[in-house]
């Protein structure tokens, strides 16, 4: 390993454990509705259209204060802006364990989504303080499996808390939102003093190490044009947002109706979140190790598009298997292909973009992939299985999402290999 391999795997270990445990916390507050939907539903009468639209509504408004909240990130620091991020999200998170009926519902999942708006792409933008390109997949990936540790945690976890029913007289479903909640109004404490707005701030880097960053990142950055509008305009940015949202509707159709259809194959509540989290460590390893196949071939494109085809795959076979065996190897490719794709996808934006532009340019990509992406996948998904009583038309949808998705994928790729980045000089 080379000195300033060094360097960066240094940050890296420094700064990446801790925000997979942000992350993670983070993680776990937008998707433990899906656990607390298996008692919640059935107590407050809640249909699965009522259910999937509170799903979305997160995203839908997650989606609208994306752009806004990452430029803030950007021109107010990561320190300030995340403490403030994650003490509003485990309060609003915490708050869900009181709700009584559908609107108070919707109303505490929109504001949800309007407090995490700039957790995940800012952190994404974050890493490009600290990290030229060459080793953001792999670490992306990294920072990224704190997903599939939310459920290989979370799921087991989300089975016990659901077994406290009646303990000082809540529901199990509250004392969910409850517990899991409150951990992020802790966690922006320790931000504070864990989390430095960049290398310059970092007390533990020396004088020479700043520089050998800084020299690296600002070379990046100087063949990049900087202004928001740059990255918010770039045809590639747009093309790559309409991709993300087919995969987002397939991740979050899929993700957040996941503990229902494993329990409709008659597991107990207990049992449902470990056969979640099994899906999941599978979901880890292929997103470390895809992350670093990434990085090592120098490849974006094909990382995303087979992942999305083994995942299409995995969910026509769900929506035609009658075996249950069957379904439980399939559903662990979908999550397998869910999880791998992320780190070279969100990385591709961050390739051609730098400064405000990428701030820009990161979070619209994420505007259509988690915002729109998640709000059309359980909004959607609920309303098919309301009108056809199963989930195979569901799972047909996501998988034509996917394959469109990697159409416009493949077009762009070609695209970009035959026009690539031409740089403008800066003024």
């Amino acid at each position: 390993m080379g000195e300033q391999d060094q360097v960066f795997a240094k940050c890296a270990w420094r700064l990446i454990p801790f925000m997979m445990l942000l992350y993670l916390t983070n993680y776990l507050d937008r998707v433990n509705v899906g656990f607390a939907a298996l008692t919640m539903n059935k107590d407050l009468g809640f249909s699965p259209s009522i259910y999937g639209f509170a799903a979305g509504i997160f995203f839908l408004s997650y989606a609208l204060f994306q752009v806004p909240a990452n430029v803030i990130i950007e021109r107010v620091g990561a320190r300030r802006s995340v403490f403030c991020i994650m003490a509003t999200w485990g309060a609003l998170s915490a708050a869900t364990a009181f709700v009584q009926d559908p609107v108070i519902f919707y109303i505490l999942r929109f504001l949800l989504g309007v407090a995490e708006a700039g957790f995940f792409p800012g952190m994404i933008l974050y890493l490009t303080f600290w990290l030229p390109s060459l080793y953001r997949a792999r670490f992306t990936a990294i920072f990224m499996a704190a997903i599939p540790l939310s459920s290989i945690f979370g799921g087991p976890l989300s089975g016990l808390i659901l077994g406290m029913d009646g303990v000082a007289g809540f529901h199990g479903w509250q004392w969910l939102f409850l517990l899991e909640g409150l951990p992020a109004c802790l966690l922006s404490f320790a931000v504070l003093k864990l989390l430095p707005d960049g290398p310059a701030s970092a007390a533990w880097l020396t004088g020479e190490e700043k520089t050998t960053i800084a020299m690296r990142v600002t070379a990046e950055e100087s063949k990049a044009r900087r202004d928001v509008w740059t990255g918010l305009s770039d045809a590639r940015v747009l093309a790559l947002g309409l991709a993300g949202m087919g995969a987002g509707f397939a991740s979050f159709g899929s993700q957040l109706w996941l503990p229902q259809i494993v329990q409709a194959m008659g597991f107990s509540n207990f049992a449902t979140g470990f056969v979640v989290a099994l899906f999941y460590v599978a979901g880890m390893a292929a997103m470390i190790l895809w992350g670093r196949s990434s990085d090592h071939r120098g490849e974006r494109v094909w990382h995303m598009v087979l992942p999305w085809l083994v995942t299409a795959t995995g969910l026509v076979v769900v929506s035609v298997a009658q075996n249950d065996i069957i379904v439980l190897m399939a559903l662990t490719l979908v999550i397998v292909g869910l999880m791998a794709y992320l780190g070279p996808f969100f990385m591709l934006s961050s390739s051609f973009l730098s400064g405000p532009a990428a701030a820009g340019g990161i979070a619209l990509v994420n505007v259509f992939h988690t915002g729109l992406g998640g709000f059309l996948g359980p909004t959607i998904v609920g309303k098919l299985k309301e009108q056809t009583g199963d989930y195979s038309a569901p799972m047909a949808a996501m998988a034509t999402a996917l394959v469109v998705a990697s159409v416009i994928v493949l077009v762009l790729g070609r695209a970009m290999a035959a026009r690539p980045f031409v740089v403008e000089p800066t003024i």
